[in-house]
């Protein structure tokens, strides 16, 4: 070699790993030599390469620093209160199917029409999920491929629409989502949405409904919410769009396990097309899923992949046809109607306290509530619950005064601690709490003491009792 350098094997292949260091960085240790004549010879050990998966090695062991905060993160979750309405707790099954092996599988294309070899298991796991959800709804055909809702949204709007297109969808600030036309969004540069918003009592007006798609002539009319706490009339609302030649679209993100448990409305067999999470009330991981007639499939499929995604997440699909076989029991039922008694609890507890619900109240798993007559804002009511160990999530009111960063509500449900047991007995204590926070928000003493009784509480409905990181 030139300058005198020697060596007699490939670099890449006859390094010295020495020992690592507390980040796990490998060290190579190379041998060098002198000649008599000056020239330095340089030669490396050969060694057996790092190979992560037939080294035998735990999480904590390679990557502590992971390890230690999902750890920290399980035990926030064991010890605190989880009232974000669209948070739940997904049983041991679902986490399973969610790290298993099938996170190794590129599947780009649908069961039996894949542009991939080796796909035939892959194939029964997504088929699976995709019947098992058309029979919890009643659906002609699903594609559960999205990974979240806001993709979900996004192609069906594609597959529904052509650009440009009219969308008349719910105001955000009247319980609405970002993705049904806010101006903050992509699709809103794409679409045209024309936004309805909730009468004086805080329900949807079906009169002013009618007269704003017969003044806009929609495309589309868009129904669903993440802050919306009342049941909707599916039936009456496709009439309206009958009338004006309009096509239907439902996003039951927040409500899906509610309905797969029989306590709402469905629209899957009432409408052209609903979306939806697949976490949420619905129990499964973190996911999206589109339902729809038999006549608009190729259009979603098409919308979804290729034209939104590439490969699937199949282990993300396979955790999904798991929640879906839980949804079926019959038991999801009972923990369905649970959610709405639970919430019922907490509206009757507030509304004696005094709070403003939304809406005037709940039919479902969530309550919006404005908590400035009680001298605080949303964002301070959110820090307070969180020092409590209650988690909520600060949010708009309707036609809110102030930002959304620091809005005038709070929003909470009643899902996830149902997942954990709780019922009616443990609701009122809960409210207490959270008024006893909001009160004492500037009192970190009393926060703390709040805390400790959360904690207590929480000991008595144990959450992954077998997982440690």
């Amino acid at each position: 070699m030139e300058n005198g350098l020697q060596s007699s094997t490939i670099a890449l292949l006859c390094c010295d790993i020495g020992k690592t260091d507390d980040d796990h960085r490998v060290s190579i240790s190379p041998l060098i030599t002198k000649e008599g004549s000056g020239k330095v010879l340089v030669s490396f050990n050969p060694i057996t390469l790092f190979n992560p998966i037939t080294t035998p090695m735990t999480l904590q062991n390679y990557d502590p620093a992971i390890a230690n905060s999902l750890q920290a993160e399980l035990d926030r979750q064991r010890e605190g209160l989880e009232m974000i309405p669209s948070e739940n707790f997904v049983s041991p099954a679902v986490l399973e199917a969610l790290g298993s092996i099938a996170t190794n599988k590129y599947s780009e294309g649908y069961p039996g029409k894949r542009y991939y070899g080796g796909c035939e298991n892959i194939d029964v796991i997504e088929q699976l999920a995709i019947d098992r959800a058309k029979k919890i709804f009643g659906a002609q055909h699903v594609n559960v491929q999205p990974l979240s809702g806001a993709p979900a949204n996004i192609a069906a709007y594609e597959a529904l629409l052509e650009h440009g297109d009219t969308i008349l969808g719910m105001d955000l600030s009247h319980g609405g989502h970002l993705t049904h036309g806010h101006p903050v969004t992509q699709s809103s540069k794409i679409y045209n949405f024309v936004r309805y918003k909730t009468d004086a009592q805080g329900l949807i007006d079906l009169d002013n409904l009618r007269a704003m798609a017969i003044e806009h002539k929609p495309k589309l009319i868009l129904v669903g919410y993440s802050a919306y706490s009342r049941e909707i009339d599916y039936a009456g609302i496709k009439q309206i769009a009958n009338e004006v030649g309009a096509l239907t679209m439902a996003d039951m993100a927040h409500i899906a396990g509610l309905i797969a448990g029989g306590q709402m409305n469905n629209p899957v067999p009432i409408f052209d097309l609903v979306t939806t999470t697949t976490h949420k009330t619905l129990r499964g991981p973190r996911g999206g899923m589109i339902l729809c007639k038999a006549k608009h499939a190729k259009a979603v499929n098409k919308a979804v992949f290729p034209g939104l995604q590439g490969g699937p997440h199949e282990n993300v699909i396979a955790a999904k046809a798991v929640a879906f076989k839980e949804a079926l029991e019959p038991e999801f039922k009972i923990y369905a109607a649970q959610i709405k008694k639970n919430a019922k609890i907490l509206e009757q507890e507030f509304l004696a306290r005094d709070y403003k619900l939304m809406f005037g109240g709940t039919d479902n798993h969530l309550l919006l509530i404005d908590v400035t007559n009680k001298g605080l804002s949303g964002k301070e009511a959110d820090h307070a619950l969180d020092a409590a160990g209650i988690t909520v999530n600060k949010n708009m009111i309707p036609d809110d005064p102030r930002s959304p960063m620091d809005p005038s509500g709070i929003r909470l449900g009643t899902p996830a601690i149902t997942t954990r047991g709780m019922k009616e007995d443990e609701m009122k204590i809960i409210a207490g709490w959270i008024d006893e926070a909001i009160i004492n928000w500037q009192n970190p003493k009393k926060l703390a003491n709040i805390r400790a009784s959360v904690k207590e509480l929480t000991k008595k409905f144990p959450l992954y009792r077998e997982l440690k990181y």
